[in-house]
């Protein structure tokens, strides 16, 4: 079984570029793809809330997740950003093995 995790983050338009970047160029992710135009709707603080954001598919390693999660939350702009982590079952070996090579050991 891989140890590989995918997460979802997101930011406001415009964003996206620079936190993928930062979690990139630390070797936290190995990859981020940067969805540009989500439309989210939800309630916060009461009142029915309707965004444009961008959506950030986080590519990392389940022992690199805790940190990523502490920088994100770090260098986003919202209170309460959405970080979410998914365990990946399974996957092409070689590009798991490249995912792996590419995160902080």
């Amino acid at each position: 079984m891989s140890e590989a995790v995918v997460g979802f983050c997101t930011c406001p338009q415009g964003k996206g570029q620079e936190i993928a970047a930062q979690l990139v160029s630390e070797k936290l992710a190995a990859c981020v793809n940067i969805i540009p135009s989500i439309q989210s709707i939800y309630i916060w603080n009461g009142k029915l809330e309707n965004e444009l954001e961008e959506l950030l598919v986080i590519k990392s390693e389940k022992e690199s997740w805790k940190a990523l999660e502490k920088r994100i939350k770090e260098i986003h702009p919202y209170e309460l950003p959405e970080i979410i982590c998914f365990r990946v079952e399974d996957g092409y070996a070689p590009y798991l093995e490249w995912l792996k090579s590419s995160l902080k050991t």
